[in-house]
């Protein structure tokens, strides 16, 4: 079990004040653990990792709220310096008010600015309806995404949740990964989120968690 979750693992540090020794430690942190992949800032980019470890970044990053073409201008910029995936969060209140094709529309900007990349669609859950949840995960899917996620980790309305997971996992039905982020800090919760359908962990509390396991 311990090697299958840290297989799927993002070993993310996005603090706002994180350093280069900081971003320096958690790359050899995930090497030592087997992580999937580093997810850092933007502006940490480019950096040098071990081969087989993967590097991610996040765009629009941590609102949402700004410009399509802002959201796909750094997200090329971030391919650019090496990044392999990149981590988009939408307009949530496209999501709040329904304008599905819009969102559609904001994400495949993205998409279309990193041809042959990874995307995730940061849905940002705990603050949307079970209906909007749904909505954002099937936009996601039409736009080109490979994966929805539920959560930046910085929304004050809270991280992932089982029910919302299962509630993405069942939409997207193996057709795009679930990735489940935010407030998920012991074994146990990384288990249940997997069981719920996760296919990817971001998590920031990685080693306690493997440890745990």
């Amino acid at each position: 079990m311990r090697e299958k979750i840290a297989s799927i693992i993002d070993h993310t540090l996005l603090k706002p004040e994180a350093t280069k020794e900081q971003f320096d430690a958690l790359i050899k942190e995930a090497a030592e653990l087997g992580t999937y992949s580093v997810c850092v800032s933007p502006s940490a980019l480019p950096v040098e990792v071990p081969e087989g470890l993967h590097v991610a970044t996040v765009c629009g990053f941590p609102s949402g709220a700004v410009k399509p073409e802002i959201k796909a201008a750094e997200a090329a910029r971030a391919v650019k310096d090496g990044a392999e995936e990149v981590d988009m969060v939408i307009n949530v209140a496209l999501a709040v008010e329904g304008k599905f094709d819009e969102l559609e529309a904001e994400i495949k900007a993205v998409r279309d600015a990193i041809p042959g990349k990874v995307l995730k669609v940061i849905i940002e859950s705990a603050a949307l309806s079970d209906a909007a949840i749904v909505g954002a995960c099937k936009a996601s899917q039409a736009a080109g995404a490979d994966f929805v996620k539920t959560s930046t980790g910085f929304h004050p309305a809270g991280g992932a949740s089982v029910h919302a997971v299962k509630l993405m996992a069942d939409t997207v039905g193996g057709k795009l990964g679930v990735k489940a982020s935010g407030g998920i800090r012991t074994a146990a919760d990384a288990k249940a989120m997997v069981d719920a359908g996760a296919t990817r962990l971001g998590l920031s509390a990685s080693r306690a968690i493997l440890e745990e396991l």
